[in-house]
């Protein structure tokens, strides 16, 4: 073609040098607006029905493929195509420049191909986020993977394409210099590890509520990657952590309790221990009157003048035999209170138990759960048991423990309150006792 359009061009009067450069810029120009044409055609009616008609269709996972422009990407191969079918007419072989150009094409191949598999992982991992299904293990991190094993590869291929060498032979200098690898991708290779080992032991998901003290994170993981994992703390902070710091510290994750039947309260009250002593018989009457402990003090009272009998103690001393105390009957009236609590879980572990008694007292220790695990409703509940254990300690004349405070000392030289009987309504403004009776 180049030479019959030379040939005209000298028959106009033209050099031969001239006429050959103008023929060649000719030639580039029409090769370049066919390259343009072409691709204009494709973009603006192939790969516009096909989003016309995956946006018509009623499946959704593959809108992934445009979000993440895949067909646009696709198009590039086009004009890549019609330069390297041109190329011969852009350069003839045994031109300077030819061999050069021809290998700058095979490369803009692999760089076409390098972006478009990029964009389908990218589109793979927003169909799965997608479609998949709360507590599924993500794959984020294999896609992150994938995506260094791409650009490594492909980088390794335009290398080899540019020096006119085997990749293979480039492969395996790359692996003779393995201690230099490992330290320039020392963080990819534990991170890829590390996303491997979290995803096949399920350690963490998206979703989960971790805390992780050396770090700084306790809340919500928003995303799992190669390199870090990120986690929106309660304050809307956000945390990062690498990936691997997961498996190689220890952290805490609140999947469990959220998948169970209940969120553990566990609190416990001081109990004054200078506060606590037996009961009477007519403090029995009087308590009795409690709906929630009628049943129990007539149960047990029965079951320790039985035993009592049974064994002939003498009851006149208040020492002897089975008494009942009042830190007992509280103990009691808390297991009737929570057992007849609407939220709270009666099928998980329920206890009221006495921890070690300490320069702090005794502490009562309530080892519940709570039905609703939502953190604001879990805290009201937590809040309005203990108001109302709090506020009940002065029926059963018990005391909480708590170091004097400047008032206290104030009233020290005050008469103290006179002792109301067990079961008796408060006063109409009672008086605060003195700590320690």
């Amino acid at each position: 073609m180049s030479i019959p359009v030379a040939q005209f061009l000298q028959n106009l009067g033209m050099s031969q040098a001239a006429s050959q450069t103008l023929t060649w810029g000719i030639i580039a120009a029409a090769v370049v607006l066919v390259a343009v044409l072409a691709t204009w055609l494709v973009r603006n009616i192939v790969v516009r029905t096909i989003i016309r008609m995956i946006r018509t269709s009623r499946y959704s996972w593959d809108d992934a493929l445009i979000n993440n422009r895949f067909f646009d990407l696709l198009t590039w191969y086009v004009p890549v195509v019609i330069l390297y079918l041109a190329k011969d007419l852009l350069l003839p072989v045994g031109h300077a420049a030819a061999d050069f150009f021809h290998r700058l094409l095979l490369s803009g191949f692999v760089i076409v191909s390098i972006r478009c598999v990029i964009a389908l992982l990218r589109a793979i991992d927003d169909m799965y986020r997608a479609a998949r299904k709360p507590g599924s293990t993500p794959i984020r991190g294999y896609i992150d993977a994938a995506k260094i094993v791409t650009y490594v590869f492909g980088t390794i291929f335009i290398l080899a394409v540019l020096t006119d060498r085997s990749p293979w032979g480039l492969f395996s200098i790359l692996g003779g210099l393995t201690a230099v690898t490992m330290l320039v991708f020392k963080d990819t290779i534990l991170g890829f590890v590390a996303s491997i080992q979290l995803s096949g032991t399920d350690m963490v998901r998206i979703g989960d509520w971790i805390e992780m003290p050396s770090h700084g994170a306790d809340g919500d993981v928003i995303d799992i990657s190669i390199h870090c994992v990120r986690v929106q703390n309660w304050d809307k902070t956000i945390t990062t952590i690498p990936t691997y710091a997961l498996v190689a510290n220890p952290f805490k994750n609140w999947r469990g309790m959220a998948e169970s039947g209940g969120r553990r309260i566990k609190r416990a009250l001081n109990i004054d221990m200078s506060s606590i002593r037996f009961i009477t018989d007519d403090e029995l009457d009087s308590l009795g009157k409690i709906h929630l402990l009628g049943d129990y003090i007539r149960q047990k009272q029965k079951e320790i003048e039985e035993d009592n009998k049974r064994r002939g103690v003498d009851t006149s001393v208040i020492i002897n035999g089975r008494r009942q105390t009042n830190i007992g009957v509280f103990r009691a009236y808390i297991a009737a209170y929570l057992r007849q609590h609407p939220k709270i879980n009666k099928e998980m572990t329920f206890l009221i138990r006495h921890l070690q008694p300490g320069e702090y007292g005794l502490p009562v220790e309530i080892y519940v759960f709570s039905s609703d695990k939502v953190w604001a409703h879990y805290e009201a509940i937590q809040a309005d048991i203990f108001d109302h254990l709090l506020a009940a300690l002065r029926i059963f004349d018990l005391r909480v423990f708590q170091n004097p405070t400047g008032s206290d000392f104030r009233r020290l030289g005050t008469a103290p309150e006179e002792v109301r009987t067990i079961g008796s309504p408060p006063a109409a403004a009672p008086a605060q006792r003195e700590i320690g009776g």
